[in-house]
């Protein structure tokens, strides 16, 4: 898990620093809808295909152009109209201003109005859009569902549940910073941390990767009944046959 949470602290791969137009990262952000991490490679290079083209000329494609861009990810109709209904969206609208609104206004607005955001692509938008250290930690169902129950957390059912675990992580990182710091240097995470800044970012990934890799199911077909807690996970001697 140090390793995956330092191979992406930096420069995430999904999120990369190279694009910095807020409009082409609240874009790909929607792009990564559906797309499964043994895809990453490829929506890589949809990505980089997005910030070379830049987003005036990716708004003025007609849907052939397009196609062309986002094909290789799947969902083309899907994709084609979340640019649309974005392009929509901050048509008019001071960047800027966007920017600097309240995070969770940002989210409702941006789940209400563009065609194709849930709330958890509303929280990345404004994650990706605002830059890594800007204190949103987004929250996925697979977070409500599976880590909140590890975590003790209880919560209500539906968009309610992702915002209500969003502002409990982001309370907590910013009230225990000092804490999260020390534990950063303990485990020799290798990440940059900006001075005066909540580590958010580090926080967010390293609950995604413990999902990822201790909680959500195996694939080698054994569970065992005591993850995440158990050493040995997959080869032990309280492991079934998954259903």
């Amino acid at each position: 898990m140090r390793e995956a949470v330092g191979a992406n602290h930096d420069d995430n791969r999904w999120w990369p620093t190279f694009v910095t137009d807020p409009r082409v990262r609240m874009l790909v952000t929607g792009w990564s809808s559906r797309v499964s991490y043994t895809m990453i490679d490829t929506y890589a290079a949809v990505v980089k295909a997005a910030d070379s083209h830049g987003w005036d000329q990716l708004t003025g494609m007609d849907d052939v152009r397009l196609t062309t861009v986002v094909r290789s990810i799947g969902l083309t109709e899907a994709r084609i109209g979340y640019l649309r209904s974005l392009h929509q969206f901050l048509d008019g609208r001071d960047i800027e201003e966007l920017l600097t609104q309240p995070a969770t206004e940002f989210i409702v607005d941006f789940a209400a109005s563009v065609s194709g955001a849930s709330y958890k692509i509303a929280q990345c938008a404004a994650l990706y859009s605002r830059g890594y250290h800007c204190g949103i930690i987004p929250v996925d169902s697979g977070m409500v569902d599976l880590l909140a129950p590890t975590m003790g957390i209880r919560l209500e059912k539906g968009p309610k549940a992702h915002e209500r675990m969003r502002d409990l992580l982001e309370t907590c990182a910013a009230q225990h910073a000092d804490h999260y710091r020390t534990l950063i240097a303990r485990h020799g995470y290798s990440v940059t941390l900006p001075e005066q800044t909540a580590p958010t970012w580090w926080l967010h990934l390293v609950l995604i990767y413990f999902k990822r890799l201790y909680l959500n199911k195996p694939t080698s077909g054994r569970l065992c009944t005591r993850r995440p807690v158990c050493p040995d996970l997959l080869d032990c001697s309280h492991t079934r046959p998954t259903p």
